[in-house]
């Protein structure tokens, strides 16, 4: 039997493609070259910006805000009764008035009659002083023509004296009366300053307390600026401080460490109070004054927790250069004006100036190692004014601050720190 006539059985040819294509597929896989491994790239260290601690002692600004008030004012009132029959040119609303200057009379006629009568009476009480004191030493001689030590008070005549110099005094002291009564018939502030308002006027008639005019005294200005506990800690300002006296103030602890700022008390070398920098803009312009802090009020707000520190200006209606020249002009300190405050802050040590960027979780910064591994450090946030941030805490000279990319950070990761020679954190 040969190939050619050799029949295969129809029932086999199936089995015969499946061997045929599973011999095919073990030959492909058996014979496919191996796959090489290819070396995983480690991804690049983040690029961030740094910049250089530099630890230095700084004087802090505390920024607040109030309104100009003055330091006194008072309602001026009738003293006596009577019509008004002379009006000061200056005694209108907004009027600057020199101190014990008449703004307003009035009619003084019958003061000066009851002065006249009380005059009278003083000369007929010391008349009849004059005659008891005769009366009293003729008896003296007559007593003692008589030849007795001891004489009798009513024979004497000592009440009947007594009685005169008590009339006398009483004549005096109605005279000193009519005499004050007369000098009230001219109204006048004991101090330079400036009518807020007018309420009476030529002609109307007045008696004991009617109002006469509201004045504030224009020598000094005042500020009342409120304050948080962490800005009062900055400035030489415990509760209770007068600047007329040489008080305590708080030093801060000026050791490193996260946590909230411990002062201690101690102190201060400046009696006179802190400076302070006053602006404000009129019409369109800014203003500047300078002023100081001459006390504080003597207990916190309840409803606030706020401190309040009260500001003076000298002067505060001194005007120099030209309006109409444009002049270097400072302009007055208007009463009810609202205004800018920059208090000078005490010198602290270890203070560390960072851009506010630099900043996460309000008191959290990152910092690098040598080997620029990333480290989440807590500080203790000084200041803060938006655009940058005075801290403190436990940071090395010269050691870098992550400035920004804070959310793409973690601690212990490696990065590539791209110094800003332009931001040395410190000065």
């Amino acid at each position: 039997m040969t190939w050619r006539t050799l029949k295969l059985n129809p029932s086999l040819k199936p089995v015969i493609i499946l061997i045929l294509g599973g011999l095919v597929v073990v030959a492909v896989a058996t014979l496919k070259p191996a796959p090489e491994p290819t070396p995983v790239q480690p991804p690049p260290p983040v690029k961030v910006a740094v910049i250089l601690a530099a630890p230095s002692t700084q004087s802090l600004t505390v920024n607040s805000q109030g309104t100009v008030a003055p330091r006194r004012e008072i309602d001026l009132v009738a003293e006596v009764s009577g019509r008004i029959t002379q009006v000061d040119p200056h005694f209108v609303d907004g009027a600057f008035v020199k101190a014990h200057k008449a703004l307003v009379t009035i009619d003084p006629r019958d003061y000066n009659v009851a002065l006249l009568r009380a005059e009278a009476k003083v000369a007929d009480a010391q008349q009849v002083l004059a005659t008891e004191r005769g009366r009293n030493r003729q008896a003296q001689r007559e007593w003692r023509d008589l030849g007795n030590k001891e004489a009798n008070a009513l024979f004497l005549r000592q009440p009947q004296l007594a009685a005169a110099q008590a009339l006398l005094q009483s004549a005096q002291a109605d005279y000193e009366q009519a005499q004050l009564n007369l000098e009230r018939t001219n109204v006048s502030v004991p101090f330079d300053g400036r009518i807020r308002q007018t309420q009476v006027d030529m002609g109307q008639y007045v008696t004991p307390g009617t109002p006469i005019a509201s004045v504030y005294d224009t020598s000094v200005a005042v500020i009342r600026l409120p304050l948080t506990d962490r800005q009062i800690a900055l400035v030489d300002l415990p509760l209770g401080f007068d600047a007329g006296n040489t008080g305590a103030a708080p030093d801060v602890d000026s050791g490193a460490g996260p946590g909230p700022v411990i002062t201690t008390m101690k102190k201060t070398a400046n009696p006179r109070g802190p400076a302070v920098s006053i602006s404000a803009i009129i019409a369109g312009k800014r203003y500047f004054w300078q002023g100081h802090i001459a006390r504080t009020e003597a207990s916190l707000d309840t409803s606030t927790r706020l401190y309040y520190a009260i500001a003076e200006v000298q002067d505060p209606f001194r005007v120099t250069g030209n309006f109409l020249n444009n002049d270097q002009v400072q302009a007055p300190l208007i009463v009810g004006l609202f205004v800018e405050a920059e208090i000078q802050g005490r010198e602290l040590e270890n203070v560390i100036t960072i851009p506010h960027t630099a900043l996460f979780k309000r008191n959290h910064i990152y910092t690098l190692d040598k080997q620029n591994r990333v480290h989440d450090k807590t500080v203790t946030l000084l200041h803060s004014n938006g655009k940058q941030a005075w801290i403190r805490g436990d940071l090395q000279k010269g050691e870098p601050i992550v400035v920004g990319r804070q959310s793409f950070l973690s601690e212990g990761i490696v990065v590539s720190p791209q110094i800003e020679h332009k931001q040395v954190a410190g000065s």
